[in-house]
């Protein structure tokens, strides 16, 4: 397991992170009011009794958000990575569970918008390249608010060998295209299911779409070219989640 540390901003992340009793937070860097507020927000737990808490004043905090021009809002903490979960065992005897698969998505907001909207509505996974995880961005936990601390991250080496063993355990592949034959409406979604996504601009690698079963589509005003992938994911992700509450 990587022991490594590294700093993250902002209210969501900073007490979501202190929450997660998974996480090892090392230190946190706050104001006298954002301290008020960790224990306003918390009234029931001491989130800080465990950890080296360090007062500073929002411009000496600065120095921790200026390069990426982020708001830390009062909140920073340096933390380690959690332990990373591995694919093969979770989805072992699991029925009915839709995972998330990035193809060449490599911006942390982009990245971090999209683990928000899967965690908001319970997708059970996100499968990224390796290389591809800004694991230590600010941006990406910023963008993610907090919610990375629920997700299942699945960090591979090999996007297309990871859909292949997938399909071979009985994976449906839905890659998201804007030609592709059906509204991704009309499916029923049923069984266990990877939302494949490519990176905007570019879409899906032509070798990874191949490993698609199904090529679908968000069916939006024709004058409009495409949406955000964090738009497209949020609309397919928030569309699944009501299925499942009707059946």
């Amino acid at each position: 397991m990587n022991k490594s540390s590294f700093f993250i901003i902002g209210q969501h992340a900073v007490i979501e992170a202190l929450k997660n009793p998974k996480r090892k937070v090392l230190r946190v860097f706050l104001t006298e009011e954002s301290k008020k507020n960790i224990h306003r927000k918390n009234p029931n737990k001491n989130l800080l009794e465990d950890v080296k808490i360090y007062f500073k004043t929002k411009k000496e905090l600065d120095k921790y958000s200026n390069k990426e021009n982020l708001l830390h809002q009062g909140y920073v903490a340096e933390i380690e990575h959690l332990e990373k979960p591995i694919l093969k065992e979770f989805i072992k005897n699991k029925k009915d569970i839709n995972l998330l698969c990035l193809d060449g998505v490599t911006d942390p907001r982009n990245i971090g918008s999209v683990i928000r909207s899967a965690t908001s509505f319970n997708i059970n996974g996100i499968i990224i390249k390796e290389r591809h995880f800004p694991s230590e961005s600010k941006l990406m936990y910023k963008a993610a608010s907090g919610t990375i601390e629920y997700m299942n991250i699945f960090e591979v080496s090999n996007i297309n060998s990871t859909l292949k063993n997938l399909k071979d355990k009985n994976f449906w592949v839905y890659g998201f295209d804007s030609d592709g034959d059906k509204d991704f409406t009309d499916i029923e979604w049923k069984g266990n299911n990877i939302l494949l996504f490519g990176s905007e601009g570019f879409g899906m690698h032509q070798h990874t779409s191949k490993y698609a079963d199904f090529l679908v589509k968000i069916d939006i005003n024709s004058k409009v070219e495409s949406l955000n992938i964090s738009n497209s994911a949020a609309i397919v992700f928030h569309h699944l989640s009501y299925l499942k509450k009707k059946s």
